[in-house]
């Protein structure tokens, strides 16, 4: 608990004096003694210029008084907000929540829990509640729990029961709880059972919790709900959409904004995206503080399913009604993207769902592609007809791509096996995926194939006829099906295309290959866990995790058992989210016995200094009182000295501290700096990419940097920063004309300006709205002429020997200043001017993205894939690592070229 503690507590003894210090104060000055004299007489009236009180006048008396106690309170040393030490003779419990809400406070967290462990001597235990020892906690000397502490780390969910872990502890101990701030059923469990052992104390951090529920896609667009942990005022956060570009590398394809209003604890946000972006996104993801909770998993149940409709061979358009592809448009368009072309280009784009309509020869190239597909998960949907009722496929045996055998010929009013009049349908079996569709009276069938009878028959039957015979039969074949409609797929043989029936039929075949997978999937399906997410947000291989019962996992909490992640089964991914669909966020609520601080502790104040320095005032005030009431001065003189006394203190300008501040902050070492892209997220990596290289140049080099700094470019002094990086986007503001001058005056004087697109400089420069905001950007500012960087450039070996300057991306180029007319000298592709510095480097490659940390020191955006990626990644940290060094170092290494004529001078 923080609070007020004195370092000479003794001293406070002198308080108990100052009752006796108000009589000796009232003696002095001392009272005059009274004598009769007659000749007083003649005085009277006359001014005394040097009159003494009688009496010390009682606010003079409480004047002295304050002076005394402040130098007792002074010199007794008092510190405020001073932390509570948690030394004692009892053992200590150190106990974690250790869930994904910690984790954007988890080196803070970490670090206080080393802390806590190391003070005194008394043995320690640390347990997390995600992750309770099964044996309860196990006391050992502070020594022997520093390895467990630093390999620490949080989980992806919640805490679990805590009933088990709570009928281990045993024993009288103290316990602090740190908390991840969420509030629990357990919570009141849990601090009533270790009340019982001693005393308890909680550490939480005062950040607001932050999550987001799993996206819903509906009516063509993706919603999310974000959620919050206190009901504060309005804020607005920014959610990414993750995902891979078309050269499968990953990157923020959309970003909105969630808004939560003053005193809700949620904010809707929605995705409007092209399919083709759909189909691409991984996640979504909360701009701040990263985290398992603030990170959505999309899975199939994301995207719009995609359909290929193949039209049989001659099939025209001069009638729209009358085409088979009319009444399949009509149904499907709705609520999944239509592809119609031949089954080769088809099968390319890998289609969720492929239509065959009345198509009964197909070559046997087609027949192997499309049972390879369907065996990979594939739905082949046919429709009969006239050629299909023609055909021999499927008389003499069963065909593969056929569900069943058919009978020569096809069923129909007037024939040998005639209806008296069209026929319903029968109510939906229970197996089929029909079962609790309505059918209309209205739907009737005139015309069909006909399956051939035989044991395999019943159960592949998922729709029939008031009769009994099979009007919708389905076969598996590996990991897919095949769904074949004994009736044509316009009104020729039947009315049942006209009806809301059939666009229901279609849905709940489609809804199988792709869309959101319902429980009644799950149940019977085993699901093998394909990548699974750490608390930070970060997607991880399994590392063999055992397969999951899809029952189990259609009702599962996050835990150890069931991480959340993406889960694979049947050639699809479910996914399993941190906070599910129905969550909630509300801040912990503890007793009022038990105390609570906040993670970092609130920092201490030494009190001394100012109490001393009210007695000095005091006293001070004391003085000239004590001359007014004696006549030496005048009441008014005194008023004048109080004013000139305030007057004369320096008034400090905010300005003016600020400025002293950041003049501090920037030069006590080096500091990269960087401007504002005219996005929040993009300033977030930009920073996270700094410190990263900041990180990179401590370890490698003997260049030392502070944080880095956010400059603005219309009131802070360019001169501090030997590098600014800039990240252009396309709302990157234009700088005033102040501004300007600033960055004209820091480019002559040896400043240098990294200019970033971070667009990979696709369609060339110029051709992306980064690179042409650039363009406007730069029209005032004194740039040098530039050229492509050449192999021999200073920025290539001014610490590492490079070939490039790649970033997250490797297509971009670099530009560079222009090598001066004439012949340069080897090595110094510059003018004379900034100390053989280039002033500006222009790129695309997004360096800030390669170098960017999370807090767990993970990278926070991908590079590549796989060894190529983190090779990649290397090289990008050293291009930032010589940039660094060719800004600090200038001409260094340009002038290396003259070493060999040095040399021989020397030798002569």
């Amino acid at each position: 608990m923080s609070g007020l503690i004195f370092t000479s507590p003794w001293l406070l003894l002198g308080l108990v004096a100052l009752p006796a210090l108000w009589w000796l104060l009232r003696a002095v000055p001392p009272a005059p003694l009274t004598r009769r004299f007659p000749g007083v007489a003649l005085l009277l009236g006359l001014p005394d210029p040097e009159a003494e009180s009688a009496r010390t006048p009682w606010w003079l008396l409480l004047l002295r008084a304050l002076a005394v106690a402040a130098a007792i309170l002074g010199f007794a040393g008092p510190i405020l907000n001073s932390q509570q030490q948690t030394t004692g003779d009892q053992p200590l419990l150190i106990l974690v929540d250790g869930s994904w809400a910690q984790a954007p406070d988890w080196p803070a967290t970490r670090a206080r829990i080393a802390a806590l462990a190391a003070e005194g001597d008394r043995p320690v235990a640390v347990e997390s509640l995600t992750t309770p020892s099964p044996d309860g906690p196990l006391f050992r000397r502070p020594s022997e729990v520093e390895g467990t502490i630093a390999a620490m780390s949080p989980a992806a969910w919640e805490p679990t029961d805590p009933a088990e872990w709570l009928e281990t502890l045993t024993g009288t101990f103290d316990t602090v709880w740190l908390s991840d701030g969420l509030d629990r059923d357990s919570r009141s469990v849990v601090t009533a059972a270790l009340q019982q052992h001693g005393q308890v104390r909680v550490i939480q951090s005062p950040r607001t919790v932050l999550a987001l529920r799993p996206p819903v896609f509906t009516g063509g667009a993706v919603s999310l709900t974000a959620l919050r942990s206190d009901a504060g005022p309005e804020a607005t956060v920014p959610v990414m959409a993750h995902g891979t570009d078309p050269n499968g590398l990953g990157r923020v394809l959309a970003t909105a904004d969630a808004t939560f209003a003053s005193g809700d604890t949620t904010a809707e946000v929605s995705f409007t995206l092209p399919p083709e972006m759909l189909k691409r996104i991984t996640r979504f993801e909360l701009g701040t503080a990263p985290s398992a909770g603030a990170t959505a998993l999309a899975d199939d149940g994301l995207r719009r399913r995609e359909i290929a409709l193949i039209p049989p061979a001659g099939a025209g358009e001069a009638v729209n009604l009358l085409s088979p592809l009319h009444y399949l448009r009509q149904a499907l368009a709705p609520e999944a993207d239509l592809i119609e072309t031949d089954i080769a280009t088809a099968l390319r784009a890998n289609p969720d769902v492929v239509v065959l309509i009345d198509s009964a020869t197909l070559t046997p190239d087609e027949t192997d592609n499309l049972l390879n597909w369907i065996n990979d998960g594939g739905l082949l949907l046919r429709f009969a007809g006239p050629r299909l009722a023609a055909s021999d496929l499927g008389r003499g045996g069963e065909d593969p791509l056929l569900p069943v055998r058919l009978r020569a010929g096809g069923r129909t009013i007037g024939g040998a096996l005639s209806w008296g009049e069209p026929k319903t349908l029968a109510a939906f079996p229970e197996n089929s995926p029909f079962h609790g569709l309505a059918v209309p009276d209205d739907v009737t069938v005139s015309a069909q194939v006909i399956a051939q009878p035989d044991p395999n028959l019943a159960p592949r039957v998922i729709a029939q006829l008031s009769d009994g015979t099979p009007l919708v039969t389905r076969n598996f074949i590996g990991q897919g099906q095949v769904v074949l409609f004994h009736v044509t797929a316009s009104p020729d043989w039947s009315n049942l295309p006209l009806s809301g029936l059939f666009v229901q039929m279609l849905e709940r075949l489609t809804l199988a290959s792709g869309g959101a997978i319902t429980a009644d999937e799950l149940e019977g399906t085993r699901w093998t866990p394909d990548e699974v997410l750490d608390a930070f947000g970060t997607l991880h291989n399994s590392d063999g995790l055992g397969a999951v019962d899809g029952a189990a996992l259609a009702t599962a909490e996050p835990s150890a058992t069931t991480p959340p992640g993406l889960y694979a089964g049947g050639g699809r991914r479910v996914a399993l989210n941190a906070v599910g669909p129905e969550a909630t966020l509300h801040p912990a609520v503890w007793p009022a016995f038990v105390a609570v601080e906040g993670i970092e502790g609130a920092g201490a104040i030494a009190l001394r200094p100012w109490l001393l320095a009210a007695a000095i005032v005091f006293l001070l005030l004391d003085t000239l009182a004590t001359l007014a009431l004696s006549g030496r001065i005048r009441r008014t003189g005194v008023a004048a000295v109080l004013a000139a006394l305030v007057l004369a203190q320096p008034q400090p300008s905010a300005a003016q501290e600020f400025d002293q501040g950041f003049a501090i902050s920037a030069t006590s070492q080096v500091v990269l700096a960087h401007v504002a892209s005219g996005d929040a997220q993009t300033d977030a990596v930009v920073a996270a990419g700094l410190a990263g290289l900041s990180d990179a140049l401590a370890q490698r080099t003997t260049v030392v940097t502070s944080r880095p700094i956010l400059v603005d470019l219309e009131t802070d002094e360019l001169a501090f920063f030997p590098l600014l990086y800039w990240p252009i986007t396309a709302q990157s503001p234009l700088p005033s004309r102040e501004a300007y001058q600033r960055l004209n005056r820091y480019l002559r004087t040896g400043g240098m300006i990294v200019f970033d697109t971070r667009d990979a400089d696709l369609g060339n420069f110029g051709a992306t709205p980064a690179s042409r905001r650039l363009q406007e950007i730069s029209v005032a500012l004194d740039i040098p002429a530039l050229e492509v960087m050449p192999s021999d450039h200073i920025l290539n070996r001014s610490f590492y020997l490079l070939d490039g300057a790649p970033g997250r991306f490797t297509t971009g180029a670099t530009w560079v200043e222009a090598t001066p007319a004439g012949d340069p000298v080897d090595g110094m592709p510059f003018r004379n001017l900034n100390d053989n510095v280039t002033p500006v480097v222009i790129g695309s490659n997004d360096w800030a993205g390669a170098w960017a940390k999370r807090p767990d020191g993970a990278p926070m955006l991908p590079v590549g894939r796989g060894l190529a990626g983190d090779r990649q990644r290397e090289m990008a940290l050293r291009f930032g690592i010589n940039l660094v060094m060719h800004v600090l170092t200038g001409n260094y290494k340009s002038d290396q070229v003259h070493v060999p004529e040095l040399l021989n001078r020397l030798g002569n």
